[in-house]
């Protein structure tokens, strides 16, 4: 089964390029590759299959083969797209069968709300979970604060941080013991990428040499 081997997990949503979006987001996905960003969550519910298809493989052909590609719920399109594997909402299908369907080399992780949904996914065998909002987000809920960010990275599993995520929070997220960070918002900006990606290398290396960061990543 494949470790993640990520800090940062940058989550797309073409809308945010226009109704013309194909050439910005094929920018987009240059400037994450070349700043060095770990993975790339393709968020893009509302394409049908085909479109999903197509866009998974731009994505890869797109990306250094270190950067990990996921597609958001379907494990099926990201295999045949030539993916890393799929992150799953917490509601999403168990793992278990997908393992039984797919083998262990996907790589698959699930987001979570709720400390439950945490030890649900690693008991599952997830590889990963988003936890969030940490921080207060736009439609996402009440946020659930360090102190649960701290106890979700106690499970024995990489936790990244989602919800509300700026590059001044990296250092905090680290020091709760998240193996990464995660968002939309924080990969907005391209001219920001490459301080994005050095402020959370400097923030998990600092973590783990203090004994909080996860030894996953």
């Amino acid at each position: 089964m494949p470790k993640p081997d990520f800090h940062l997990l940058a989550i797309s949503d073409r809308r945010a390029f226009g109704r013309t979006w194909e050439d910005p987001m094929a920018r987009w996905l240059h400037a994450l590759g070349a700043a060095g960003t770990g993975a790339l969550v393709l968020r893009e519910k509302d394409l049908d299959d085909r479109a999903l298809y197509g866009l998974a493989r731009r994505a890869r052909a797109a990306l250094p083969p270190a950067c990990r590609l996921l597609v958001n719920g379907r494990l099926d399109i990201a295999c045949a797209a030539g993916a890393d594997g799929a992150h799953l909402p917490a509601d999403g299908l168990p793992l278990p069968p997908l393992r039984a369907r797919f083998g262990p080399r996907p790589l698959l992780g699930r987001s979570t709300h709720t400390l439950d949904e945490v030890e649900r996914a690693r008991d599952e065998g997830a590889d990963y979970v988003l936890f969030g909002p940490v921080w207060e987000t736009p439609g996402k809920g009440a946020p659930q604060g360090l102190a649960a960010l701290r106890r979700a990275a106690a499970y024995g599993l990489p936790v990244l941080a989602l919800g509300g995520i700026t590059i001044e929070r990296i250092p905090e997220v680290a020091e709760a013991g998240a193996a990464g960070a995660a968002g939309i918002r924080l990969f907005q900006r391209e001219e920001e990428f490459p301080a994005v990606v050095d402020a959370a290398r400097r923030a998990f290396a600092a973590a783990q040499r203090a004994g909080t960061g996860s030894d996953d990543q």
